[in-house]
């Protein structure tokens, strides 16, 4: 009988092996053992089961990170480290399906088909723990850029996974360093700078900018 795990282990061989998807689902089905009608029921292309093999890998990683028990007394940088880690190790185990994945995407402006449900989850979570950081003091709550925080940790994520699928050192160990730097960097420009004291300061003197007259300075 079909199962949603047995078509994306059934897919992922095949496209591994032959280097690029079935010409169609009733050639992939027949091979599988299946009916067309089986295969429909759990997905409606060959794109929707890439799509949720890589969903799948994002829900699982925060599955694993949550059920950490020191989870709640992270902070929101610690766990958006945590998020990138956990889900880079998971990666692993699929790292030929990913280089597949990723190399055969189109390479646009816009997020992929496959990776459109991954982005969703990820953002959900990264607008999640920035929440926290707010208010908790953690990260500065700008006014209009705060909202673009989420997207900047999605460029982010982009950008490791790119410099993961071409990161031959043994163990991956520069996408660790990747990820360390990167994401410090990113928590670095979200949290309180000398630039938000400035900017509060210029909203002060345009606020009381007649306040000399007032106390009669002629200067």
């Amino acid at each position: 009988m079909a199962t949603i795990e047995g078509i994306r282990k059934a897919y992922m061989d095949f496209v591994l092996t032959e280097g690029e998807q079935p010409k169609s689902v009733y050639i992939f089905a027949k091979k599988n053992k299946m009916t067309e009608a089986e295969f429909y029921q759990f997905f409606g292309s060959f794109d929707a089961i890439e799509e949720s093999i890589w969903s799948g890998l994002a829900l699982n990683t925060l599955i694993e990170i949550r059920a950490q028990e020191v989870w709640q007394e992270y902070s929101s940088r610690e766990k958006a480290l945590s998020f990138f880690y956990a889900f880079f190790e998971l990666l692993k185990g699929n790292r030929s399906f990913a280089i597949y994945s990723v190399k055969k995407a189109p390479k646009s402006f816009t997020t992929p088909k496959v990776f459109e449900k991954l982005k969703e989850i990820f953002e959900g979570f990264a607008e999640e723990i920035i929440n926290e950081g707010i208010e908790s003091s953690e990260l500065s709550d700008r006014k209009f850029f705060s909202k673009k925080y989420k997207d900047a940790l999605w460029i982010q994520f982009v950008f490791v996974l790119n410099f993961w699928i071409n990161d031959n050192t043994a163990g991956f160990e520069k996408t660790d360093e990747a990820i360390e730097k990167g994401v410090n960097v990113t928590f670095d420009l979200f949290q309180r700078s000398p630039i938000d004291n400035l900017f509060e300061y210029g909203k002060f003197l345009a606020k009381n900018g007649g306040m000399k007259e007032k106390m009669g300075f002629g200067f």
